[in-house]
């Protein structure tokens, strides 16, 4: 069953760690094979909280997604992010066919 990493850019504080964050999250995905399904293109708010931007990443199962996130590589790319914006992140598990 497919499983979702979700991430949501709320504000950002450093253009520049975010930049770095950037480069090393793509690199952290070579072996993890992510599926972008949305990745920072035009949204809208209905409900919640404002935020800056949205990626919605596709991992065959729920094990893959969180293999993806607790890798070296991951772990290390997020350390930037820390410094360069607040971000919600979560996992969901996917459905198959309703």
């Amino acid at each position: 069953m497919p499983a979702y990493v979700v991430l949501t850019r709320e504000r950002t504080h450093d253009a520049e760690e975010l930049a770095t964050y950037g480069t090393k999250a793509k690199a952290a995905r070579e072996g993890h094979d992510p599926q972008p399904l949305a990745f920072y293109g035009d949204f809208e708010v209905l409900e919640g909280s404002d935020m800056e931007g949205a990626v919605i990443l596709r991992f065959p199962d729920m094990a893959a997604a969180r293999a993806w996130y607790q890798s070296d590589a991951y772990q290390e790319a997020r350390k930037h992010r820390f410094q360069g914006a607040d971000y919600r992140v979560f996992l969901v598990d996917g459905v198959e066919n309703i």
